[in-house]
């Protein structure tokens, strides 16, 4: 039997309505609420970064496949590329791909109800399918034989021009050292939203066909190819296939296409992602020092309190290395009956979180309505292994003062 043990359980189940008993439940309820909010804030942090990048990837996609060419400035002068089948269904033949599209890009006004909003036009053919994660109402019909003269706006954007569904607008298109823009009249097939003001400010959709027209491309000539993986982890992978790909002898001198990932097209937005998690480490970091002090604290009380126990133990020849055990599993279990308040009340938080959502935000800043929510057990397992272990190490210099303590001083008083 381990006597230790025994004696830290038995002592616990014990102090009912003494001071040690409310030292005991103020260091559960520290623990518990020390490791809620490291719950918590995992949660939201990471809800957060996924629900922003999962909107970014779901418009733009994980991996683009371009021209490379550092002098451009805008894909009013960008030139295209031919679009090259092998080299597409070699890209969709690579492990984690979902899916490859041609797109083309041109900036264009857009002007109605004597409202007039710059944009940039992302041509996509039939075949391209959105996210099924962003919201969209209606599609463009792409059964005309020359190109579809509808077009997909944000719903940001068609507040500002103050149109619907169904309504028409006209774009101006501006030629590179041209006086007089061009001018094409299309109808608004639906509506998209994601919240995010990268995207649904700057972008509309239309008939790759329509850029080409404006372009004065071949029907073949895009800008590049979007890739969409099955999930984001996995675009780096992607990225580098389709790199080593692109320098094989049948494309290296041929031609200057290089891939790039999302986040290397918009750092901004995935650095400032990236400085969530600079913030979750500082909370988790003062959380666990929380807990720490608070469990250190309350077994050096419970120390002092029980020294007269510590005299009759070392009297009766328990060596000092068996009492510290004892104290080190009453930190153990106080932080483990801590964790396991914080883990259902951290958990239970964040389930009402995401049932009804009472934790709303300003889209108009963080690109979302409500607080998202999202952790895995891995995560969970880590924050409760590591506060257990924490606690349980830094509690070996609060049993120190157990060598302090003299049978014949503390005995002698009843």
């Amino acid at each position: 039997m381990n006597l230790p043990f025994f004696i830290a359980r038995r002592y616990l189940l014990r102090q009912k309505g003494t001071f040690s008993s409310f030292i005991i439940r103020m260091a559960i309820v520290a623990t518990c609420l020390s490791v809620a909010v490291m719950i918590v804030a995992m949660a939201f942090i990471n809800g957060f970064k996924h629900t922003i990048s999962e909107k970014m990837f779901g418009f733009l996609g994980h991996v683009h496949v371009e021209l490379y060419d550092p002098n451009h400035t805008a894909y009013l002068d960008f030139k295209p590329i031919e679009g090259d089948k092998e080299l597409a269904k070699a890209i969709k033949a690579t492990p984690h791909v979902h899916q490859v599209a041609p797109f083309a890009l041109r900036p264009a006004i857009l002007r109605a109800n004597g409202e007039m909003e710059g944009i940039q036009l992302k041509g996509v053919n039939q075949d391209f399918r959105f996210a099924p994660s962003m919201s969209k109402v209606g599609k463009i019909d792409y059964s005309d034989s020359a190109y579809s003269r509808q077009i997909l706006l944000s719903q940001t954007t068609a507040d500002r021009l103050k149109v619907k569904e169904g309504d028409t607008l006209q774009l101006y298109f501006l030629e590179s050292g041209g006086s007089l823009p061009r001018i094409r009249k299309v109808q608004v097939a639906g509506l998209y939203h994601t919240g995010v003001e990268e995207i649904d400010k700057f972008y509309a959709v239309c008939d790759l066909r329509l850029l080409q027209r404006i372009n004065g491309w071949q029907p073949g000539q895009i800008n590049g190819y979007q890739v969409d993986c099955d999930d984001p982890k996995n675009m780096y992978a992607v990225n580098n296939s389709i790199h080593d790909y692109l320098n094989t002898p049948k494309y290296a001198g041929k031609s200057s296409l290089e891939s790039f990932i999302l986040p290397d097209i918009y750092p901004s937005v995935f650095e400032w992602l990236n400085l969530q998690d600079v913030n979750g480490k500082i909370i988790l970091t003062i959380m666990s020092i929380v807990a720490i002090i608070n469990l250190a604290a309350a077994l050096m009380i419970l120390i002092v309190d029980q020294s007269r126990m510590i005299g009759m133990m070392k009297t009766l020849g328990m060596n000092a290395g068996n009492m510290r055990q004892i104290f080190l599993y009453y930190s153990g279990l106080i932080a483990g009956a801590g964790i396991l308040a914080g883990n259902l009340l951290g958990l239970g938080v964040c389930a009402l979180q995401q049932h009804t959502g009472f934790l709303k935000l300003d889209e108009d800043t963080y690109y979302m309505k409500y607080v998202p929510v999202r952790y895995s057990w891995g995560e969970i397992a880590v924050i409760d292994i590591a506060t257990l272990v924490l606690c349980i190490v830094c509690m070996w210099l609060p049993t120190l003062y157990i060598r302090r303590i003299l049978p014949a001083k503390v005995l002698q008083f009843k």
